[in-house]
């Protein structure tokens, strides 16, 4: 178990983790929490430990099977189309040529395994998680793996990111929206299960185990290059990653080790879906008023569907905006033509295929890369890829829903049947 203390961004008052704490229970208005270890130089483990090489900076009880770490490795072709003398690229996904082995070929396996590591054995609540994908992937595969229990709730839109190499166990069990909702409908969906005393919210952004394993993306990458870089590049829907790449930062300062760089977050959505773009273009901490039924019909245009949360942990202390400020950072917009020729690009010359969301990573770095120090340090997360070359020859198993409600359900309806699914 790792040693360590919660404390509140807004107050920093600090307190102990009694259990599955996802804000302090003496404060008075919202806030992110945050975990600070008790061992403040970082010993990074063997590859071979999976995502638990990192376990000093992350909040768990136990580890699990079947993790893999991401991999970073320097950039020769594409940092040389674009003219950058150290690019070094942060693999998450399969790609066994650089060691990569993230079989969801997604970095929300670092959440997963984080998440579920900070569950005791003792753990005896029904976890429930809402997806636009990549998520409820990761999660499916972990809790499968190690028979935790697990109600996954996702838009029926995107159930074809819901893919397996394996069968599940009979453990995971799937809901969704109706075709036509969102990222927040099956938000809504879950915020429903979890007022039953049975289930639990997995928390999102506000659980410090999500946060932290993210954070390992940015671990990964100090570690290989032995000093945190200037520019961190990557694309966001809630910008939980993002928020996680400057909590790792800060404490890889503390560590003293790495440097004394302040990561500068080049963060990216995909258009016509900015509300975090929009926002931070107006140095709003709030996001602007959006219409729900437009914002439903943004998300069915973009491309990367994993990047539409509506309701992000963006104004909230500790949240993205405040990141953004510390950082120096900005957010730019990509369309799905410029991801799309990015992805070309990237496989091209890197050799693998890269998921939606980061195209639009790749393609944020190729419209900022003429503003850049030609030698300056710059990771761009590449959050999943991969998925072509590991379904190659691989019988494939969908994970299916046991129902799927409309966008205004009747709750009762929603607990009477989740209720019959455990």
């Amino acid at each position: 178990m790792t040693e360590y203390k919660l404390r509140n961004i807004s107050t920093d008052r600090t307190f102990e983790d009694t259990g599955w704490l996802l804000d302090d229970p003496q404060a008075d208005g919202a806030s992110l929490i945050r975990a600070d270890y008790a061992k403040k130089q970082i010993t990074v483990g063997a590859m071979e430990d999976g995502i638990y090489r990192f376990s000093d900076w992350l909040p768990i009880k136990r580890t699990l099977e079947g993790s893999a770490s991401p991999v970073t490795y320097r950039s020769e072709a594409l940092a040389a189309e674009l003219g950058l003398k150290n690019l070094y690229i942060t693999f998450n996904g399969w790609f066994p040529e650089r060691g990569a082995r993230m079989t969801t070929c997604s970095f929300k396996e670092t959440e997963a395994f984080s998440v579920c590591g900070r569950m005791g054995r003792d753990f005896n609540r029904i976890l429930v998680v809402a997806s636009a994908g990549n998520t409820a992937r990761a999660f499916a595969k972990v809790c499968s793996l190690n028979k935790i229990p697990l109600l996954l709730c996702v838009p029926e839109d995107n159930l074809d990111a819901l893919w397996f190499d394996d069968r599940l166990d009979d453990c995971v069990k799937l809901i969704a929206s109706c075709s036509g909702s969102d990222y927040f409908d099956a938000i809504h969906l879950s915020n429903i299960a979890v007022t039953s005393s049975r289930f639990i919210a997995e928390g999102g952004a506000k659980n410090i185990a999500r946060r932290d394993g993210m954070a390992t993306t940015l671990l990964s990458a100090a570690h290989t290059i032995g000093v945190i870089p200037d520019y961190y590049f990557q694309a966001i829907g809630s910008g939980t990653g993002a928020i996680a790449a400057v909590e790792a930062n800060m404490r890889l300062l503390e560590d003293g080790r790495f440097g004394n760089t302040r990561i500068r977050l080049m963060l990216s959505q995909n258009a016509p879906f900015l509300p975090m773009f929009e926002a931070w273009r107006a140095d709003s901490r709030e996001l602007l008023p959006l219409d729900d039924d437009l914002a439903r019909r943004q998300v069915e245009i973009i491309d990367a569907k994993v990047l539409s949360n509506r309701r992000p942990p963006y104004a909230i202390p500790g949240g993205l905006f405040d990141c953004l400020k510390w950082s120096g950072g900005d957010i730019i917009d990509v369309t799905n033509e410029e991801a799309a020729s990015a992805a070309r690009l990237f496989e091209k010359l890197e050799g693998i295929d890269i998921h939606p969301a980061s195209a639009v990573a790749t393609a944020s770095l190729i419209k900022s890369c003429h503003t850049i120090d030609k030698e300056a340090i710059v990771m761009l997360n590449i959050t999943g890829g991969g998925e072509k070359r590991m379904k190659e020859g691989k019988q494939l198993y969908h994970l299916k829903p046991s129902k799927v409600f409309g966008i205004n359900p009747d709750p009762r309806e929603v607990l009477d049947f989740v209720e019959t699914l455990f």
